[in-house]
């Protein structure tokens, strides 16, 4: 008897468990089965196990089965696990659908798992976008390019562009765009012989860039480049050829100095010279006096020894006169 008992009480306790959870996803439920979608309630429980809101995925499939887009709930759960924003996946989808666009839930969702918005890509798809060149708060007022004649042109552009759904995993970004743009008009100002050709000619400057693919590898599509402005800057050639002037004076100046310095050290050289020179004439004259003294005095000398033998003999030989 008690046995039956404790299997009434489990039965009524499962019994009152599936009730409650009947309750809590009945509204839900009877929402997707109005919708066409096939969906058991025991499935709504798992998707709250793994921790799956099963409003924000029935409230979305609802919306694709009346836009006429087919999707199934694995993949927008798998999509919601994965981290993704389904509502911006199926608004999108949604959007390009009505737009006549070629895509499907997973192209979207991975693109959304790829970082990019869904939303401005499928919009900038249906309605082209326009980038600034040099983009606005960049610091930079515009382009400068230098032609061959020296003159420094600043250009301003506005680059129309389309999205590439099908390169945008995976393809570069606006940053990307505008720095091809940017290194184009350089080019394209770089190979004028004068300025006066791109200020009479500007499509020169779209020409260029139109012509060389700037969007490859990008998951944009270059519709227009338009030259928003174009002004003469400055003369870089003159500066330029200014301070070649002003560098090559100042090497002949450095080579001047150093003749001069070299020429004054020569020329204290030459004084020193002199100054010995003089010295040395000077000692030489102060000998002068001493060597004629000794000169007379080797001369007188010689005279003494000289007559001093005659006077002798002459003394001895001579005979005394005879007196009286």
């Amino acid at each position: 008897m008690w046995i039956f008992t404790v299997l009434l009480g489990v039965v009524a306790t499962v019994a009152l468990v599936a009730a409650a959870v009947a309750l809590m996803f009945l509204n839900l439920w009877i929402q997707a089965r109005a919708s066409g979608i096939r969906v058991g309630i025991w499935r709504l429980l798992l998707m709250r196990l793994r921790q799956v809101d099963p409003n924000l995925l029935i409230i979305n499939m609802i919306s694709l089965v009346k836009s006429g887009i087919h999707a199934s709930l694995d993949e927008l759960e798998a999509h919601v696990l994965a981290g993704g924003s389904l509502k911006s996946v199926v608004d999108a989808l949604i959007a390009a659908e009505k737009a006549g666009l070629e895509v499907d839930f997973r192209q979207i969702a991975a693109i959304d798992l790829a970082g990019r918005d869904v939303g401005d890509a499928v919009k900038s798809r249906v309605n082209p976008k326009v980038l600034q060149c040099p983009p606005a708060g960049s610091g930079q007022e515009a382009i400068s390019g230098v032609c061959h004649d020296g003159i420094r042109l600043g250009v301003k552009a506005r680059v129309t562009v389309r999205t590439q759904l099908d390169r945008l995993v995976g393809g570069a970004g606006e940053d990307t765009i505008i720095a091809r743009v940017g290194e184009g008009i350089v080019a394209a100002v770089g190979r004028a012989a004068s300025h006066k050709d791109i200020l009479e000619s500007p499509e020169r400057i779209s020409q260029y860039l139109l012509e060389h693919g700037l969007d490859s590898g990008t998951c944009f599509e270059i519709l227009s480049v338009d030259i928003a402005s174009l002004d003469v800057l400055d003369n870089v050639g003159a500066k330029l050829r200014s301070d070649q002037a002003d560098s090559d004076k100042r090497i002949a100046q450095a080579k001047a100095e150093i003749r001069r310095t070299a020429a004054v050290a020569a020329y204290h050289e030459m004084t020193a010279r002199s100054t010995e020179n003089q010295s040395r004439v000077v000692a030489a004259k102060a000998t002068l006096p001493r060597a004629v003294s000794a000169a007379f005095q080797e001369v007188n000398l010689g005279r003494t020894r000289a007559l001093a033998p005659t006077q002798h003999d002459a003394m001895r030989w001579r005979r005394p006169l005879p007196q009286g």
